[in-house]
């Protein structure tokens, strides 16, 4: 029977929507399941667990078309402090873009650290419109793809799977703007104070 180890690779892990993509993980995979947030100080500690697991799942967000850098600094880490016994690595990515397709340089990322350091890639879900799927009706549509992400891992029957809000771009913008004005105006800034290039004043 296999065994999950899910690594939580966002900068700001215990208040992530990774966080929450992984609780989700969690309740639907058959598999025993340990989570780990990534940190600063505990990759050596992460690098010895990692050989006692059938399988990893990586839930991590999009960060400038590429890794975190929290996720980035332990990948090298492993690289120097290999387990004995490799487990299949999956992913979970998400971003704050509508389309999914923003997630696939960080993906092929991850695919090229497999390739080379031979892990087997598992299976892989990239979610479009990361933080406001999780807060509209929509969710129960991750809810549903997590599902399919943890059967696939708990069954070895390794897929690609993919989603997004079914919006419009118009849509979707329109809708993003207004979350973030209100955002924005709950914490005292102005739509003209966020809608500038100028971050230092």
């Amino acid at each position: 029977m296999g065994k999950v180890m899910i690594l939580n690779g966002s900068p700001r892990a215990p208040k992530s929507n990774s966080k929450i993509y992984s609780d989700i993980f969690r309740k639907y995979c058959k598999l025993d399941t340990e989570y780990f947030n990534i940190s600063k100080t505990n990759h050596i500690e992460l690098c010895k667990k990692i050989g006692e697991f059938s399988d990893v799942l990586v839930v991590f967000p999009l960060y400038a078309d590429s890794l975190p850098v929290t996720l980035l600094n332990f990948l090298k880490n492993l690289e120097l402090n290999p387990p004995e016994k490799k487990p299949v690595i999956s992913l979970l990515v998400n971003c704050g873009f509508i389309e999914y397709q923003q997630n696939d340089i960080a993906v092929k990322m991850m695919e090229q650290f497999c390739k080379k350091n031979e892990y087997k890639m598992g299976s892989v879900l990239k979610i479009g419109s990361g933080e406001a799927i999780l807060t509209t009706f929509f969710n129960v549509l991750v809810k549903m793809k997590i599902r399919r992400l943890a059967y696939s891992v708990a069954n070895k029957k390794y897929k690609t799977f993919t989603l997004t809000m079914p919006l419009s771009k118009r849509s979707f913008i329109k809708a993003s703007t207004k979350y973030w004005d209100n955002y924005g105006k709950n914490n005292g800034v102005t739509h003209e104070e966020m809608d500038t290039m100028n971050i230092e004043s």
